[in-house]
């Protein structure tokens, strides 16, 4: 036995992916490189430019990604719904427990105004902008879970760049006069 490791392939991608999160939610999307990912998953260069040939590949995998994860945070927010007694109050419990890693959100919200920038990023950030409106549809309809889902985007951009805190009953209140 040499000692040397296996390589996998998609373990690899998979790491490069999550680096390029990460290099993303640190310096932006304009400031990630393929060394800056390579450094960060601990892999050589040479790995990314053979998985992701191009910077745009590199970036849309970390958008793979993030949709991936928030597809994820979607299903948990419609089984939480479905059991909710008060859809509003479960809404904002669902806002303030996303907000709890920022790093992450602000991840997210970097990665969908990089999608703004670029049309083939586009329907990888569709997931969330139309994916909550969804959710949503069957407790206040499809106008106001857009509604909703606009709220919702604007409040987590307030808390974030002013780095406060979610007021949570205005944010209930807001809900309610939006679906009824």
């Amino acid at each position: 036995m040499t000692g040397r490791r296996t390589r996998d392939p998609e373990a690899r991608r998979a790491a490069l992916a999550a680096a390029t999160m990460e290099v993303i939610a640190e310096a932006g999307v304009g400031r990630t490189t393929h060394r800056a990912v390579a450094a960060k998953a601990g892999l050589p260069l040479g790995a990314t430019t053979y998985y992701f040939p191009t910077l745009d590949d590199l970036i849309a995998a970390g958008l793979r990604h993030a949709v991936a994860t928030l597809q994820s945070d979607l299903n948990q927010w419609e089984e939480r719904l479905k059991h909710a007694p008060d859809v509003a109050e479960a809404l904002t419990q669902l806002v303030k427990e996303y907000l709890t890693d920022r790093r992450q959100v602000r991840l997210e919200y970097e990665l969908c105004l990089a999608a703004a920038r670029d049309a083939a990023l586009r329907p990888l950030a569709d997931v969330w902008m139309r994916g909550l409106p969804v959710i949503l549809e069957p407790y206040v309809g499809i106008a106001a879970g857009r509604d909703i889902g606009a709220l919702i985007d604007g409040i987590v951009l307030l808390t974030l760049t002013t780095e406060t805190e979610l007021d949570e009953p205005g944010l209930t209140a807001a809900i309610r006069r939006l679906s009824s």
